[in-house]
């Protein structure tokens, strides 16, 4: 009798858990995008998460209302204490996944190797996880036991027992792996890398490669995403300006398509009449969409955006809307799938990459528990560089930090394997403030912390010393 008992009581305590680790959602109820169509209209019980890297948050925003509800802090803004060595939260956040049922977001943090666990319903952490040298994105397995992390720095995927809560496996890949996305019905795991010319299938089950696509065109790929059918992945080489359309049934190569200058991210809307993927062209401030169509895809428009360089992109359940964070302006652009054009622009934390809609992540509440305004309504601003000697193309952003301001200098099209000079100044003054080299195809990037705004309004770049 006592031993009843106390297997009864096991059984509640497992039970109970249980419950707590649900909250009491089933799969079966919810949606999540990209889906086919038919998917359960906007809710102010979903939500949007973008990933912020220089405030090191992720903004929270009610799709049904376009309000933006506040930030989770993950760490302090850039500047601020990271450079302490008692610093102890997270720096660079950067990308996301989610759980099927809604109930969990994690959020990888680069700098720091981390995969941190988010409650949506309170927007609390969970749990937080230290990884391999650079983490780049997860995702929860379609059952909700795994989060697998792509280990960029490395050459794995980071299996994380949620349950247990620690790595119980790592699964080797080429190197670098950028990401990884699960099939639709859950069997197959698909990885790109950001340092070899291939796509790794992987038994999720097994948890085994089972297949290598190798020669790709391009071995570094940041973002991949399979279509809700199943069908096809694509996956984005954001240095040559491609994206690689593949038979996810038959493991092929259907085709590469020319889509332009610093490709970032792909997704898809699936409507009655056709299927289309998005694509987002930072280098072109655009976001292409292509009729699918097997081997044969279709450039079916190009949304312009007022804001710079689009990265990350997700639509809703019901494919009415799609979403795009503008990395270069702290905003997400609002899409009609109908029009085709934006029609609402909200702004985010600073610096923003990635972004989720995530269904059903509010069952009860407001979900405005724990939020802060740490990286909103900070000034930023783009400026065209001006050549002073140089037949180069570049641009700068100039981001509002809490103790300096933060320049970014993109150029292009400069002499190959050069030093230049960058300045910042006014009709009076004119500071050099960092070098810029050149790599091989006349392409490079500064960066620098100063004082600009209410002191100069130019940016310029000549030829160095």
């Amino acid at each position: 009798m006592k031993r009843i008992k106390i297997l009864h009581l096991c059984l509640i305590a497992y039970l109970v858990f249980m419950y707590d680790w649900t909250d009491a959602r089933s799969v079966s109820d919810v949606v999540q995008a990209p889906a086919l169509p038919g998917g359960q209209a906007i809710s102010s019980r979903d939500r949007i998460y973008t990933a912020d890297q220089v405030s090191n948050t992720v903004t929270v925003i009610n799709p049904a209302t376009h309000e933006v509800l506040g930030t989770i802090a993950l760490g302090r803004a850039r500047l601020n204490g990271l450079f302490s060595p008692l610093y102890f939260e997270e720096i660079n956040v950067h990308g996301l996944g989610f759980s099927a049922d809604g109930a969990r977001l994690n959020v990888i943090s680069v700098t720091t190797n981390s995969a941190t666990i988010i409650r949506t319903i309170d927007n609390t952490v969970e749990d937080v996880f230290y990884l391999g040298r650079a983490p780049h994105e997860g995702f929860i397995t379609p059952d909700g036991r795994e989060l697998w992390a792509a280990i960029r720095g490395e050459d794995y995927v980071s299996v994380i027992n949620l349950r247990i809560g620690k790595e119980t496996q790592r699964i080797r890949t080429a190197l670098g792996p950028s990401m990884v996305i699960f099939s639709p019905d859950g069997r197959l795991a698909f990885v790109n890398h950001s340092r070899s010319s291939e796509l790794a299938v992987i038994d999720v089950k097994n948890h085994q490669v089972i297949n290598r696509i190798t020669g790709l065109v391009s071995p570094f790929s940041p973002n991949l995403a399979i279509t809700p059918d199943g069908d096809e992945v694509w996956l984005t080489h954001k240095d040559v300006g491609k994206v690689t359309v593949i038979d996810a049934r038959n493991l092929k190569v259907l085709t590469v398509l020319e889509t332009g200058p610093v490709t970032n991210h792909v997704n898809f809307v699936s409507k009655p009449e056709a299927d289309f993927a998005y694509v987002t062209v930072g280098g072109r401030n655009e976001t292409l969409v292509f009729r699918r169509n097997g081997a044969f895809p279709e450039l079916a428009d190009r949304i312009p955006h007022s804001g710079f360089m689009p990265h990350g992109l997700w639509p809703s359940p019901d494919n009415t809307r799609i979403y795009v964070v503008l990395e270069n302006s702290d905003a997400m652009d609002v899409i009609d799938t109908t029009t085709r054009r934006v029609i609402a622009t909200l702004p985010v934390g600073q610096q923003p990459q990635t972004l989720v809609y995530v269904a059903n992540s509010v069952p009860q509440d407001e979900g405005r528990d724990n939020l802060t305004q740490q990286g909103l309504n900070g000034r930023i601003e783009n400026h065209e560089v001006e050549g002073q000697g140089t037949d180069g193309k570049a641009f700068a952003t100039i981001r509002e930090l809490e103790t300096l301001d933060m320049i970014e200098v993109a150029a292009e099209n400069l002499a190959p394997n050069s030093f230049f000079t960058v300045s910042i100044g006014n009709e009076t003054t004119r500071v050099p403030i960092v070098d810029l080299r050149s790599d091989l195809q006349g392409r490079g990037n500064a960066l620098a912390f100063t004082k600009f705004f209410g002191l100069f309004d130019r940016v310029f770049l000549s030829p160095g010393e």
